[in-house]
C-alpha cells in the first residue's frame, strides 16, 4: 500500500476540484447560488476532519514516473 497526503493532493489540484464541485452543486441545486471559493474551503475542512492527513491507498492507484 502507498501513502498519500490527501490534503496536499487536494491543494495541488484545487482548481479542477473546485470547478467540479461547483458544477455538481449547480446541477443538483440549480436555483441556489453559492460562493465557489467558500464552498471549497468548507469542503477542504470536511476532508481534513474525515480523513487522515496520510491515507493508505492500494499501489495500483499510484503511478510514479
Amino acid at each position: 500500500m502507498a501513502k498519500v497526503n490527501i490534503e496536499e493532493i487536494i491543494d495541488y489540484i484545487d482548481t479542477d476540484i473546485r470547478k467540479a464541485l461547483s458544477e455538481t452543486l449547480k446541477q443538483h441545486f440549480p436555483k441556489e447560488s453559492f460562493n465557489d471559493r467558500e464552498v471549497f474551503r468548507t469542503f477542504k475542512k470536511m476532508i481534513a476532519r474525515k480523513c487522515s492527513t496520510w491515507e493508505d491507498v492500494p499501489d495500483i492507484f499510484v503511478e510514479k514516473d
